[in-house]
């Protein structure tokens, strides 16, 4: 089930759009502000965000900016103002794609899944991660830090890519371990994971004691910094 964040502070129109995209297998999240939608999408993982123009404490512009800065998922601008000049700030900061108010909920559905096909062809071409120094080679499955390889586990590539992936966000256990590890492997419990991250920074930390890549959010998660 893909999972979209909504930004939208009409009611009536959430309650509509919250309907009809879980008929079409879609998990939706509903942040009414900037304020919300920031907290929301910093605290959760998503695979495509629609947002409204015009809210109460400021402008789609304004979270799409925020996006673009960690994140190149896609994001499909929901509004009644349908100026070109609009349309065409919205394009330019990011965005996706755009449709105008009044819609057909099959049109925006099918937007969504055009621009959900596309963010996916272009993560197929994605052959390498790289930050603070460390890169991963996806292709032949290598990790260099400085220059130098590193000798991980499956578990332990698997949750550097993850975080490689999700820079800046903080990663609860339970989102960790659901992307991760599927029932054959239900054995991984919060102590497991606890192990597999300290395993994972006595090999790419600086100083595995004072790790600054991949840090614990107390009673949130982990979050992986780039320097």
């Amino acid at each position: 089930m893909k999972k979209i964040l909504l930004v939208e502070d009409d009611l009536s129109l959430i309650e509509g759009l919250e309907f009809s995209l879980s008929k079409h297998n879609f998990e939706v999240t509903v942040a009414r502000t900037v304020q919300e939608a920031r907290g929301r999408f910093h605290d959760g993982i998503y695979d495509l965000v629609i947002l409204d123009l015009m809210l109460p404490d400021g402008s789609g512009f304004d979270i799409c900016k925020m996006i673009r800065q960690t994140s190149d998922i896609p994001v499909i601008f929901l509004t009644a103002a349908d100026e070109e000049v609009n349309i065409v700030m919205g394009l330019d900061i990011g965005g996706d794609d755009y449709i105008t108010k009044p819609f057909k909920i099959n049109e925006l559905v099918s937007r969504i899944n055009a621009a959900l096909r596309r963010s996916a062809a272009i993560k197929e071409q994605i052959t390498e991660l790289s930050s603070n120094g460390i890169t991963v080679k996806l292709l032949e499955g290598r990790v260099i830090k400085n220059g130098t390889d590193i000798d991980l586990t499956s578990a332990e590539y698997r949750l550097l890519c993850l975080f490689m992936q999700n820079p800046r966000i903080i990663l609860s256990r339970e989102q960790i371990m659901q992307k991760l590890w599927d029932s054959r492997e239900s054995f991984i419990d919060d102590n497991t994971l606890a192990v597999y991250i300290s395993r994972l920074r006595d090999k790419i930390e600086d100083d595995p004691r004072h790790p600054s890549f991949l840090t614990t959010i107390r009673g949130m998660g982990y979050k992986w910094h780039v320097m």
